[in-house]
């Protein structure tokens, strides 16, 4: 599958970039569901075990009983065996005007946010994420809230959202063309027309 994504005409691409893979496979591994699922499977691994000796078409209704008791079991299977799949088609761009980020396991699609309707930045750094000296850049949009995960730059990239989503947001309260002559504004790239 091919990874890219397109931006809008007109945007320059500021940054872009994956998240670390190592980082998002052992966060699939050790989420908080792992205890709950490791108990469940030893409750019902004892009770499979006290009656291995259940014959003819009871040991049917058995099986198919525990294997839809053991679901949690199977539902942290699948997301440990998916977090590759999810960090390998998953991409983010920061462009003067947007973020992008592309995500998905089998169908990809990609949210535009556009940085002038950006409220807030923050970064969230996980025990796994500093192991790996990574962190996550936290934006809050108007209608949503977005997660640039598992990277190593975090730093520079939420300084860099935070600095143009508040350029984007002076141009867009008071264009360049009405700011008055001692206030010269921010100095953005994007000029409106």
């Amino acid at each position: 599958m091919k990874n890219y994504i397109h931006v809008n005409n007109g945007e320059t691409v500021q940054w872009e970039g994956k998240p670390d893979r190592r980082v998002s496979v052992f966060e699939g591994i050790f989420n908080p569901m792992l205890p709950f699922a490791l108990i469940w499977f030893l409750f019902d691994a004892v009770f499979i075990r006290m009656s291995g000796g259940a014959a003819g078409e009871f040991r049917i209704f058995y099986l198919g009983f525990f294997a839809l008791h053991l679901m949690p079991v199977w539902i942290y299977l699948i997301g440990v065996l998916t977090a590759g799949l999810k960090a390998k088609n998953t991409r983010y761009v920061i462009t003067d005007r947007a973020i992008y980020i592309q995500k998905g396991i089998f169908t990809v699609t990609t949210e535009r946010s556009p940085l002038n309707e950006v409220n807030h930045t923050g970064i969230h750094i996980g025990i796994i994420d500093r192991l790996f000296v990574t962190g996550d850049v936290v934006t809050e949009c108007i209608h949503d809230t977005h997660k640039i995960e598992n990277i190593k730059d975090f730093d520079s990239v939420c300084e860099l959202i935070s600095r143009t989503s508040q350029d984007q947001y002076t141009d867009t309260m008071y264009p360049n063309d009405l700011r008055p002559d001692e206030n010269h504004g921010y100095n953005t790239k994007c000029v409106r027309k």
